[in-house]
């Protein structure tokens, strides 16, 4: 328990996961905002309120990432390992303490989206009932906590804040789309990439008939079914940390 302590008061005093929890809550509450409010016809639903979700998750994870570079660019992970020299209890108690607070962020931003598209259509259909709903809205926390994984241990392993950056937002923006360039087996490798994967749990199997495709995270035509979509996800962030854990102990701080 002092580990996680000691990893949250090193979260909580810094500003960047400050600022980055505000850009990501205003950019999905405030695109929740703008469907709502060009939505004339009355037809925002679940799926339109999330429309900022790529924006906060990609928010998160620079926050994620920086929680762990800033550490090695101004060398207070060296005093750490040598007050505690057990590297993986340290990298995994941060892992933890990042994870859930990147978690929370997620629930607050995709809860508060539904929140402020009621109220700006009061009489839009926002309950969330079936099994899609609830994995669209709840299911943010659940993804942008292992993608804070993911980036923790990216940051981990490059050790360098714009390298770390770099690599998040290639990865994420570019390569997962550009690999359906490929010819013949693009789309094929596409439907096993993790994040594309992770966007068949926020939307596998929802009523198309209630849900214009261009609303919300991408729908995704992986092979898994939703929750084995998520595990999937968590299986490479997991492979990931396994990796940063074991470049911790073999490198010098």
């Amino acid at each position: 328990m002092t580990l996680l302590a000691v990893e949250r008061i090193k979260l909580f005093t810094t500003r960047s996961p400050l600022w980055c929890t505000v850009i990501a809550l205003a950019a999905m509450t405030g695109f929740a905002a703008l469907m709502a409010g060009v939505d004339s016809a009355g037809q925002v639903t679940i799926a339109s309120t999330q429309y900022g979700y790529n924006l906060g998750l990609v928010v998160v994870m620079v926050m994620a990432a920086l929680a762990i570079t800033t550490e090695y660019r101004f060398s207070t992970i060296k005093a750490t390992f040598q007050a505690i020299p057990n590297r993986n209890s340290v990298l995994l108690a941060k892992t933890s303490v990042v994870a859930l607070f990147a978690g929370g962020i997620g629930l607050a931003a995709s809860f508060g989206s539904v929140a402020i598209a009621k109220l700006i259509r009061p009489g839009a259909d926002l309950a969330i009932n079936t099994a899609f709903e609830w994995r669209a809205v709840a299911g943010v926390g659940l993804v942008y906590a292992i993608a804070a994984v993911i980036a923790v241990s990216v940051g981990a392993l490059i050790r360098h804040s714009a390298g770390a950056i770099a690599v998040i937002l290639i990865y994420t923006q570019l390569v997962e789309s550009l690999v359906t360039l490929i010819p013949d087996a693009g789309h094929d490798i596409q439907r096993w990439m993790p994040f594309y994967v992770a966007n068949r749990f926020l939307t596998g199997n929802p009523d198309l008939t209630a849900r214009r495709i261009d609303e919300g995270p991408p729908p995704s035509d992986a092979a898994l079914s939703p929750w084995w979509a998520l595990a999937y996800f968590a299986g490479v962030a997991v492979v990931l940390l396994v990796a940063a854990l074991g470049a911790a102990d073999k490198r010098d701080a």
